[in-house]
């Protein structure tokens, strides 16, 4: 039998009109903003108007990723789909996709096999123009910053100690350094400039952790984007740029409501990169869905040691979230990479990798038992190369270990294959009480944070601060932005700063490069190993494979 493309998965989809799926989701036809037929935005005051009380929130998370895929946002919907059919009343929240990755190497982020949200195609492309509105506003605030220089610059604003960048929603490596206002006096100040990727913005950081309109303007104006000749910060508010920025973005800052293939109200709204930015959908439409549903299910980026560390340590700490239970997703390919196989060779059995790959799953379940004391359980993403023998050994594994575990066959089956890890999540729930606790106190000082997280989440031994970032780190302690959490930047595939470190490291220590204020997002960026803000497009782009038809259909998304 021929397996199908996700795409065809999809477009085989009968979707319900999305006004349908807003009285599922409880929500009244006057807060909707219909963009077409199976789209729509919610209006804010929903929030404030509605007296639904809050209902269970589920984060899913899981091991450090390869390049063999986990399927973490494939299990939140499969999952949300499986609470469904065990008559629950369920909600979903999940990030956009970035554009970046659907025309490179990773693909769109709309789930995977029979657990997606559909329509697949606008969710992975335009969707409903919020990250052009993140990318316009980001752009305009470049653009009257260099403005603001070439008509004197009252600020007094050394453009060799610029911080703020322009974003495009493409992986452009071409455009990681540029030298821009060439040409002469009436083209602007020469200076050496760049841009990065619309979701590792700080707009989209400031998006997704505000609360409302007010609460955008004000995070909006507190952005610093470069300092004067005498070292003092200047920000977005002293050029006077919030009130335009928050014009472009009033519409953005609305939540998306799209259905699961099973008919599922889906929150999808904002999509911050997991490693530079906190990798989380917006706190706006994690409150909406957790008002409109008794579950809400939502995802983390990456491993559960940057996207679930920053969903806990920042954005719960922000939002005044408590989860009350976690899923750590593993799949049997992912942990036979840990145990030592190439990705070329993951489609034969191999016990003895698996064995050794399991130190990695055991970790991040410690740290979200130990550290966060949270209710948890694993769920093996079973995909249809893997064996009998190698689920059975996983699982057993697993249960040997004192580690909750459950399978889950939601890529082949959808809800159906979700219904056991759905049970033992409402069982969590309502049986298993959390203590939740952060890693670290906001009282710390900047490196004690840092310190913290890679001891307690990575398992390192400690941090060796480079003298650029300990000047940097003096710099922000004198400005008074000790306080606030920290964002850790480094590679998703590894607990250590170093990609090919797979498995479980020990003994290693993180190397602090760059230490940066993201005074809007209200965090401290802390940038380890080699980060690109701006991704390169690999060999052969997933961009080659896209096509459309003479009927508008699109092919190749996947």
């Amino acid at each position: 039998m021929e397996l199908k493309t996700d795409i065809e998965i999809a477009q085989a989809c009968e979707m319900k009109p999305i006004t349908e799926i807003a009285k599922l989701a409880h929500v009244d036809e006057k807060y909707l903003e219909q963009y077409g037929k199976y789209k729509a935005k919610i209006d804010p005051k929903l929030l404030n108007e509605t007296e639904r009380k809050n209902g269970k929130l589920v984060l899913v998370t899981a091991i450090s990723p390869t390049p063999a895929g986990e399927g973490k946002t494939t299990t939140t919907v499969g999952l949300a789909d499986g609470l469904r059919r065990i008559g629950k009343d369920v909600t979903v929240a999940l990030r956009e996709p970035s554009l970046g990755p659907v025309f490179g190497i990773k693909g769109g982020a709309a789930g995977g096999g029979y657990a997606q949200v559909v329509p697949m195609e606008d969710i992975n492309l335009h969707f409903t123009g919020d990250f052009h509105a993140i990318g316009a506003a980001n752009n305009l605030l470049a653009a009257m910053l260099d403005n603001h220089i070439q008509q004197g610059n009252a600020l007094g604003i050394d453009v060799r100690k610029i911080t703020w960048k322009r974003c495009v929603d493409m992986n452009d490596r071409q455009l990681r350094f540029v030298v821009d206002g060439m040409g002469g006096k009436a083209n602007g100040v020469p200076r050496e400039d760049g841009f990065d990727i619309t979701v590792a913005s700080e707009i989209m950081a400031v998006l997704c952790l505000s609360d409302s309109i007010t609460d955008l303007k004000e995070r909006l104006s507190r952005i610093i984007v470069g300092y004067t000749y005498d070292d003092k910060p200047v920000t977005c508010g002293q050029l006077n740029a919030q009130g335009a920025m928050t014009a472009l973005l009033k519409d953005a800052i609305k939540p998306n409501l799209v259905q699961t293939l099973e008919g599922t109200p889906a929150f999808v709204h904002g999509g911050p990169f997991a490693n530079i930015a906190h990798g989380c959908n917006s706190v706006m439409a994690t409150r909406l869905a957790l008002k409109m549903g008794d579950y809400t299910i939502t995802e983390a980026g990456f491993g559960a040691d940057l996207g679930a560390e920053k969903f806990l340590d920042i954005k719960c700490r922000m939002a005044g979230l408590t989860p009350d239970a976690v899923v750590i997703v593993a799949t049997i390919r992912a942990l036979k990479m840990h145990g030592g196989r190439d990705k070329k060779e993951l489609g034969f059995e191999d016990i003895e990798a698996l064995e050794k790959g399991i130190p990695n799953l055991l970790r991040h379940v410690s740290n979200i038992k130990n550290v966060y004391k949270l209710p948890c359980v694993v769920a093996v993403n079973r995909f249809p190369t893997d064996t009998d023998n190698e689920v059975n050994f996983i699982i057993e594994k697993c249960r040997e270990l004192g580690v909750n575990v459950v399978l889950s066959t939601v890529w082949a089956e959808g809800g159906k294959g979700g219904e056991a890890l759905a049970r033992e999540v409402v069982r969590l729930c309502d049986e298993e009480k959390g203590d939740f606790t952060f890693s670290y106190d906001l009282d710390c000082t900047i490196e004690e944070k840092i310190e913290s997280v890679v001891k307690k989440i990575y398992g390192g031994d400690g941090i060796t601060v480079m003298p650029n970032a300990k000047k940097q780190i003096e710099q922000l302690t004198k400005l008074g932005y000790d306080k606030v959490p920290v964002c850790i930047a480094k590679t998703q595939y590894s607990f250590s700063d170093d990609a090919t470190k797979l498995g479980a490291p020990e003994g290693f220590k993180v190397t602090v490069k760059n230490v940066k204020i993201s005074a809007g997002a209200g965090f401290i960026v802390v940038l380890t190993g080699d980060i690109l803000t701006m991704p390169g497009l690999p060999k052969v782009p997933a961009a080659e494979k896209i096509d459309v038809d003479e009927n508008g259909k699109i092919t190749g998304l996947f």
